[in-house]
């Protein structure tokens, strides 16, 4: 009985393995496949020429992704300046302040954020934040703007990473030892200098990785901020200026007019471009996060 029980356990921790596997190795033939789409491009013209080139005319075989860069960045940048106070604040609320009964009331809302899809915050984007910001933002401080904007784009997307941020800061927060606590507050501090001083600087490393992959999955974002920002490719002054980002041009794109030479190549190599910074990200939440897991060990 004992040598089938090992048996099969063994079968089960190698099937289990090979999925594993299966998993990871997933992620590379990604990367390789949207590089050799991407090389007829690359082979053509020089990186940097594509990288800062500002002109995009396909027709005339232009292919400059830096307004579009720019663009995601600016809307990236955006939602993470609104998100990251409110993010900040409502964890703190949460872990420190808040009794169990609200925290269990939170957590339904805030899962809900997390699991809607994001055609649906682009249609509230249209609805709500795009009127508000031509109608009365904008004229406020005296700019003309459609609403279709780096400003929309940022508010829908600083909401939809709410959940991401305040999830992972909540947990990195309820890691820090009671002790600590308890001994902060003994020796005369109060409850915001033991928050200040102590468990934030405690739990530094997990708050920065969760609003990094915050920032990853807004670099990311396709559906809500192509419904919001305007797609105009160039490169915006002010947030309230229309924007194209990179995951939009993709969406908008791909499957049409790649009859033009190198089109097709260009796209992809835009979509190489997004998987190498929103994998670099990703990397830097995971070393924060390990590195708040040795400290409290």
């Amino acid at each position: 009985m004992d040598l089938k029980r090992t048996i099969r356990e063994k079968i089960a921790t190698s099937i289990m393995l090979v999925f594993t596997g299966l998993s990871c190795v997933l992620l590379f033939v990604m990367i390789f496949a949207l590089y050799f789409r991407s090389r007829p491009i690359l082979f053509i013209k020089p990186i940097q020429d594509l990288l800062f080139g500002t002109v995009w005319a396909p027709s005339r075989g232009e292919f400059g992704f830096f307004p579009f860069i720019i663009g995601t960045l600016w809307v990236t940048l955006v939602s993470v300046a609104i998100a990251v106070p409110l993010c900040l604040l409502s964890s703190i609320y949460l872990s420190e302040y808040a009794g169990a009964r609200i925290r269990e009331w939170t957590k339904t809302p805030i899962d809900l954020l997390a699991g809607l899809p994001s055609v649906v915050y682009g249609v509230w984007g249209l609805l709500v934040v795009v009127p508000v910001i031509k109608d009365y933002i904008a004229p406020l401080f005296g700019s003309f703007s459609t609403g279709y904007c780096v400003l929309a784009a940022g508010i829908v997307l600083a909401i939809m990473i709410f959940p991401v941020i305040i999830h992972i800061s909540v947990e990195v927060m309820g890691y820090v030892p009671r002790e600590i606590r308890e001994a902060s507050l003994a020796l005369g501090a109060t409850r915001w200098q033991t928050v200040k001083y102590v468990i934030i600087r405690k739990a530094l490393p997990g708050i920065i990785a969760g609003f990094m992959l915050g920032l990853s999955r807004a670099f990311g974002e396709t559906m809500a901020v192509l419904m919001v920002a305007g797609n105009v490719p160039r490169i915006p002054k002010s947030v309230f200026q229309p924007v194209y980002t990179l995951p939009a041009l993709i969406a908008n794109n791909y499957g049409e007019m790649l009859s033009i030479p190198l089109y097709d190549s260009a796209l992809l190599l835009a979509s190489f471009i997004l998987l190498l910074v929103v994998l670099i990200f990703n990397i830097i939440s995971r070393l924060f996060l390990s590195r708040i897991e040795r400290s409290i060990r």
